[in-house]
């Protein structure tokens, strides 16, 4: 019950700087309006964050739903707010080991230790019924959703140090192993890949039976994506093999087998630690890069939040995340002219929720479009597939500010300037927890909500930026500095040095 007092008075109090706090600056008075959105969103009775909340930050609008993701994201957003300033160390402790102690009860699929993707914020329970419609659930464990959570701990551990017993403790209970399959890519393939999860009961539609669980058909197949936070951390913890690390394409193949796809690559074939590697690049504005599967930020940059991939990666990670960033700018100042930039999944301006990408960057046929009107890209495929019609022109651009704000460390000044401007011009796009979920920026329709998640990128990109990468310091001491470096070092994607 004290506990629970504590936490409440610190919503009621609000997230006024303590005395120590930074000088004001832009970064910096977004995160205390973005720390104010946490605040509003957390459920004091379990001390639990929701996955969102409307944007007068209303309690009452708090959704009735929320995933392992959202609560590492409140976690590190936690650690982020402390030193910062926004919060006193007291309160952090207070908020962190409250959280964790929800957690050590949470339930969770026993023999891995994983959470379930959907718990309800205000009770702890598993979900089985959907609260929006009534549908039914039937309980998930995702790999890359678990893989936020074990990040946040990870951070926690290190830059927390009272809390470190109890964060190792999950920590170290989570099988990532569990989720990599040997043969994804055939008997013969020396490395395999890691599926997207599991069900503990048999769900409709495929599942594939086996240990007991019901696992997805699909793996995750592609490396510049979020799912290589799970690799990295399942890698780290000697759960599965490094090699599996080469067994994601950077693009699939240039053959016509996969003409279906959005452009053909350019590459050339590399092996690393005896597993064969098609370095495979798409080109946008006549730069070479590895594209993502739906050209948004939050695949391609979300995992450097923790691991600092341009500089373990310099020939790899280190040229493709500029040019990628780079990429996202010149689609919406030039090609698509929406004078505004920053794509990624997000909240639909218009209701609901839609992934959002640069479609050039992207290796999805069918999307994501950076507009409204879902405005698609097909730059053929060689001689095995024409090109099929350019846009004649783009739509109601959606920008959303989390894409922009995980930009800061390549193009720092392009991105203060692009938020400045959304801001100033969109007055009601920015709100009590600072910027809502996405802007319509044709129309001028705001999508009047906070995401955990989005707010959580947004946080972690700031903290990184202010402070010194506190948020990649904190997670990668140990094993993942000692497990994952070395195998960034080795790899060379195939992008020429002019593309720089």
């Amino acid at each position: 019950m004290k506990l629970v007092t504590i936490l409440a008075a610190a919503l009621l109090a609000g997230t006024a700087p303590a005395a120590t706090a930074e000088p004001r600056n832009p970064l910096y008075d977004y995160a205390v309006d973005t720390w104010r959105s946490f605040t509003a969103m957390l459920d004091p009775r379990t001390n639990l964050v929701a996955d969102n909340i409307g944007g007068d930050l209303n309690p009452a609008t708090r959704s009735e739903y929320t995933s392992p993701t959202n609560i590492g994201g409140y976690l590190w957003s936690t650690i982020v707010a402390r030193d910062l300033g926004i919060i006193g160390r007291r309160e952090a402790s207070t908020r962190i080991d409250a959280t964790l102690d929800t957690l050590a009860v949470l339930k969770r699929h026993e023999p891995t230790g994983m959470y379930f993707n959907w718990y309800d914020p205000a009770t702890g329970e598993v979900l089985r019924i959907w609260p929006e419609d009534d549908s039914p659930v039937y309980p998930f464990l995702s790999s890359v959703d678990n893989g936020w959570l074990a990040a946040a701990l990870m951070v926690v551990r290190t830059a927390e140090p009272p809390a470190r017993r109890k964060a190792e403790k999950l920590l170290y209970g989570m099988d990532f192993g569990f989720y990599y399959n040997p043969k994804s890519r055939g008997e013969g393939f020396p490395a395999g890949q890691l599926r997207g999860g599991f069900w503990p009961e048999k769900p409709p539609g495929c599942s594939v039976s086996e240990k007991d669980v019901y696992y997805t058909c699909n793996h995750y197949d592609i490396l510049n994506t979020e799912p290589r936070i799970a690799s990295y951390i399942g890698i780290a913890l000697g759960q599965i093999p490094r090699e599996h690390y080469f067994g994601t394409y950077r693009t699939f193949p240039d053959t016509c087998d996969w003409s279906w796809l959005k452009q053909k690559p350019v590459g050339v074939h590399r092996t690393y630690l005896g597993v064969p590697v098609f370095e495979g690049t798409y080109t946008y504005r006549g730069k070479r890069f590895v594209p993502t599967w739906g050209g948004d930020m939050f695949e391609a940059l979300m995992p450097a939040l923790f691991v600092p991939e341009e500089r373990w990666g310099p020939r790899s990670w280190g040229l493709n995340h500029p040019i990628y960033v780079q990429g996202q700018i010149d689609h919406g100042l030039i090609e698509a002219k929406y004078g505004y930039w920053g794509f990624s999944p997000a909240s639909n301006p218009f209701g609901g929720y839609a992934a959002y990408g640069a479609p050039p960057l992207g290796m999805d046929p069918g999307g994501y479009p950076s507009d409204v009107e879902g405005t698609k890209v097909d730059y053929g495929f060689g001689d095995c597939r024409p090109p099929g019609p350019a846009p004649e022109k783009w739509g109601d651009g959606v920008v959303t500010p989390h894409a922009v704000f995980l930009a800061l460390p390549y193009a720092k000044d392009a991105a203060l300037a692009n938020l400045a401007k959304l801001r100033k011009n969109f007055t009601d796009g920015y709100g009590p927890g600072g910027f809502k979920d996405s802007i319509a920026v044709r129309s001028g329709k705001i999508a009047d909500r906070y995401l955990s998640l989005d707010q959580a990128m947004i946080l972690g990109a700031i903290g990184n930026s202010l402070r010194h990468d506190m948020i990649r310091t904190a997670f990668t001491r140990g094993e993942v500095e000692r497990g994952i470096r070395p195998l960034l070092a080795i790899e060379e994607f195939g992008i020429r040095k002019d593309d720089e």
